[in-house]
Parts: structure tokens; sequence; C-alpha cells
């Protein structure tokens, strides 16, 4: 089992940036992807960002150019780094990790907050 706690959200104006952490402890060593969803009010849930253990990234197109997803394997943790916020970014953002062998995200962190104010 894995266990994750975010950290970082909050209120900021259009245009501004944002960094979101998320600690993962447990059985870490069986984590493959670890990264980040997020869902809007009256939205499904969407993939944001994600990064394997080995470093390769993926983004949705929404976000490209303006997120950054980072990892620090030594230290279990996962980080997200957005710029040029807008609006739309408005969501609950979760941390996820998903292990080697499963198809879908298997841990969840307990979401956090940001909200992009004009």
């Amino acid at each position: 089992q894995v266990q994750l706690v975010e950290s970082g959200g909050g209120l900021v104006q259009a245009g501004g940036s944002l960094r979101l952490s998320c600690a993962a402890s447990g059985s870490t060593f069986s984590v493959n992807y670890m990264g980040w969803y997020r869902q809007a009010p009256g939205k499904q849930r969407e993939l944001v960002a994600r990064i394997s253990s080995g470093g390769s990234t993926n983004y949705v197109d929404s976000v490209k150019g303006r997120f950054t997803i980072s990892r620090d394997n030594a230290k279990n943790t996962v980080d997200l780094q957005m710029n040029s916020l807008k609006p739309e970014d408005t969501a609950v953002y979760y941390c996820y990790s998903r292990r080697f062998g499963n198809p879908q995200p298997d841990s969840w962190g307990q979401g956090t907050q940001v909200t992009v104010s004009l």
C-alpha cells in the first residue's frame, strides 16, 4: 500500500503560478507512475500530467507548455509546477500513483483545491 500526502494549492490570479507537491510513503518501491488528476465542478476527473519511474512525462494538451511535472525517486516525491494559470485550471487536484503491472491508479491523495481568479 502507498500513502500519498499533498501540499500546495490555493488561490491565485490568472497568469500566476502555483506549485503542488506530493509525498509518497509505504510500498514506494512498487510504484511506476505518479502524477496528477484534476476535477472541476460538474466535470469528469482528467489526467493532467504523469511521470514514470524512469522520468518519461505526459501532459494533457491544455497544460502543455505551462505545467511541468518532476519527480525525486530518492525522496519519493512528485511536484507539479503550474505557470500561466488560467481560470479554467480551477479544480481539485489529486496526486496519484500506479504500481507496476496495474493499468489504473491504485493510490490517491486527499486532493487540494486550486482556484484561479480573473
